[in-house]
């Protein structure tokens, strides 16, 4: 295997690891970064996918004692079937909508337009959702622990706006999480809960779709990414708990708003292929 093409990969693993949990839009950054490492073709978008999977279990580490109690818990502890029973209701509209509509997405919403005014609107509303929050508007639910089957669902709605390309399922479940009551913890965490099943999900079914782009060859290429897409975010994710405690999500809303400008400036002069 080529020591270059893996040193791209684990590049391509960090930059997923590190904008999968916070509100940027990793799938924007990962078509600028393989545009920028000369990594087109159809068996690179497979293998961004799959290292979407070296995120989410770095919320497994993070997470797992909480995880796993959930799960030995299940039978017979109100808790933890209560939290079960979120993260799926949660999960179930943007899953259903995903799979009726994957295909329309992909084919009519992946444009450089539709991507950049994703990343600029939801810049704006993070800095809108912000503004309630310092004119003193006060946190319903502080715990995800408190939350009620309603607001799982509402923000499992919030997030079927994520399938527009550019707009960020941690952007949109966060936001909209704290527009609905959360405060900026319960809000973060409830997102990281909701990764478990939507990108496994999402990875598998690309996987099991594109699995005739698979080669035992390409297992050196893959593993690199998948562990610095890993230990990447959950560098990231022990990082956005502390900072959320303390500090706003305004300098990733003017982040969003520049970046769609660089979208509509590299798109504009044919630089790089948002399409792709």
């Amino acid at each position: 295997m080529d020591l270059l093409l893996l040193l791209k990969a684990a590049v391509m693993g960090v930059v997923e690891g590190l904008t999968e949990f916070i509100p940027v839009s990793s799938t924007g950054h990962l078509i600028l970064t393989a545009a920028l490492l000369n990594m087109p073709g159809d068996k690179i978008k497979l293998f961004e996918v799959v290292i979407q999977t070296g995120a989410i279990l770095a919320i497994v580490s993070v997470y797992f004692q909480r995880l796993w109690g959930t799960l030995v818990g299940l039978p017979r502890e109100r808790q933890a079937q209560r939290f079960a029973m979120n993260v799926l209701i949660g999960f179930f509209p943007a899953a259903f909508l995903g799979f009726l509509f994957i295909g329309v997405i992909k084919g009519v919403l992946f444009n450089p337009l539709v991507v950049a005014l994703g990343f600029i609107v939801g810049g704006f509303v993070i800095l809108w959702a912000e503004a309630l929050q310092k004119r003193g508007a006060k946190a319903r639910i502080t715990e995800v622990d408190n939350m009620h089957w309603t607001d799982a669902l509402k923000v499992g709605l919030v997030q079927c706006v994520a399938l527009i390309p550019g707009v960020s399922r941690s952007g949109a479940t966060i936001i909209g999480a704290m527009l609905l009551g959360f405060n900026r913890r319960a809000a973060t965490e409830f997102s990281f809960f909701l990764a478990i099943p939507v990108l496994f999900g999402a990875a598998a079914y690309d996987i099991y779709k594109h699995r005739d782009l698979l080669s035992t060859a390409d297992v050196p290429l893959f593993a690199v990414g998948l562990f610095f897409s890993w230990l990447s975010a959950w560098v990231c994710v022990r990082w956005l708990l502390r900072f959320v405690s303390s500090h706003t999500f305004v300098p990733f809303a003017w982040y969003r708003i520049v970046f769609g400008g660089v979208i509509l400036l590299t798109a504009g002069m044919g630089w790089i292929d948002w399409t792709a």
